[in-house]
């Protein structure tokens, strides 16, 4: 029996993010990938390669259609991350939090995720934990060129 969702605990880190407002979700998560690209590929101060790291997370609020894709940035460069020259895209500094985690494999559609942000909802709730029900975090592991064994999460953050 697979656990049906599992609590993590996360440090403070620095993301590398941007906003992609007015779009559906899948065309905002192409959109805020390709800025995000941009970024590490030298679209920053020092002009520098940052390798990708996962997860490629994308901030999902009920009723709303702006959408914030966001790249961890590397344990390197956590102290002091490259100032992103790539217009729209931030460094953003996230609290260490207690999140609620369910994975799931296959290729996620916006559709899946939100599926599964349900199920986690239900089941949380069914426990008689307590989360922030506005929003939840889409969590991508694997670039679009990995066929098998892929791995999703969403996330909701415990309060």
């Amino acid at each position: 029996q697979v656990q049906d969702y599992e609590l993590r605990r996360y440090e403070t880190a620095k993301w590398a993010s941007t906003v992609i407002k007015g779009e559906v979700q899948k065309e905002a998560l192409r959109q805020g990938f390709w800025k995000l690209f941009h970024y590490i590929q030298g679209k920053n101060e020092r002009e520098v390669k940052i390798e990708m790291t996962v997860p490629v997370t994308c901030l999902v609020k009920t009723g709303c259609t702006d959408f914030k894709v966001s790249f961890f940035v590397p344990f390197e460069y956590q102290d002091s991350p490259p100032q992103p020259t790539e217009p729209g895209v931030f460094i953003e500094e996230r609290k260490g939090e207690a999140i609620f985690v369910r994975s799931f494999g296959g290729f996620a559609s916006p559709e899946k995720y939100a599926e599964e942000a349900q199920a986690l909802s239900r089941i949380l709730k069914k426990a008689g934990q307590s989360f922030h029900e506005d929003f939840y975090y889409t969590a991508g592991y694997d670039s679009p060129f990995k066929l098998f064994n892929r791995h999703n999460e969403v996330w909701y953050f415990k309060k």
